[in-house]
């Protein structure tokens, strides 16, 4: 079976860019009518004819920032030196982009009665940020605490927005942890420290029945599973995604 006839491929144009915690960019990009995904959903971006390219290619993997009903397809990336992202960086407004999906089944399980504990580091908020955005605008049942860790403020994409969230869903409560306030210009009032079972035994314990949700580096991600099997979670309970070469 051909790519097309599996899932939908279409060029896009950005919309804007926008700086959402330092290094990091948000970018927007026209969404076509009729084109759906499913909160926590990624896409495959290829940039067309690009001006520099280097070993790896012209194509990434991005998870969509942007609930499904809002107006634009967001995507956002910690700013590495390699040529895929200095192009998009510098690439004109209304420059066109090659777009594949959607893919993936990161998304929020359909048992209300479950509660979701979602387990967050940096960039990995993206898909997650999907998810509370389109849980909190459909009133969605589902207890929600999502457990949100980076180095410093300055570091974390979407945390004001994120935080301000909890006023308009009540299910919902976000648990935010900084690792290196030392090298923080900014005040923090808030939890520090890795996430470990001590921080979640503290926020979560009306979550009832829980799914975990973990995405962010790979080494995270392999710590977080094992402290949660290591705790008595069974894999069955626990959806993973790992954000490389970010």
């Amino acid at each position: 079976m051909s790519a097309a006839a599996t899932w939908p491929i279409f060029q896009s144009k950005l919309v804007r860019r926008e700086e959402v915690a330092e290094r990091t960019i948000a970018f927007h990009f026209e969404k076509p009518s009729g084109w759906t995904f499913k909160a926590g959903q990624f896409i495959d971006m290829t940039i067309l004819a690009p001006p520099e390219t280097d070993a790896e290619g012209n194509k990434r993997g991005f998870s969509i920032a942007s609930a499904p009903e809002e107006h634009t397809i967001m995507v956002a990336s910690r700013m590495r030196d390699t040529a895929f992202k200095r192009v998009l960086q510098t690439i004109p407004i209304g420059t066109e982009v090659k777009i594949e999906g959607p893919f993936g089944n990161l998304t929020l399980h359909n048992k209300a009665a479950r509660a979701a504990i979602i387990l967050a580091g940096g960039i990995g908020i993206t898909p997650f940020r999907s998810i509370l955005i389109d849980a909190a605008r459909r009133r969605l049942p589902h207890r929600i605490f999502a457990f949100y860790s980076n180095r410093r403020p300055e570091d974390a994409p979407f945390l004001a927005e994120l935080m301000t969230l909890q006023s308009e869903n009540r299910n919902y409560k976000l648990i935010a942890t900084m690792t290196e306030m030392a090298k923080s210009q900014r005040s923090w009032d808030g939890e520090t420290g890795m996430i470990d079972n001590a921080l979640l035994s503290r926020h979560s314990k009306a979550a009832t029945s829980p799914i975990h949700y973990i995405a962010g580096p790979p080494g995270m991600v392999k710590g977080l599973h094992e402290m949660l099997n290591a705790s008595g979670v069974d894999d069955d309970d626990i959806r993973t995604e790992e954000f490389t070469g970010y």
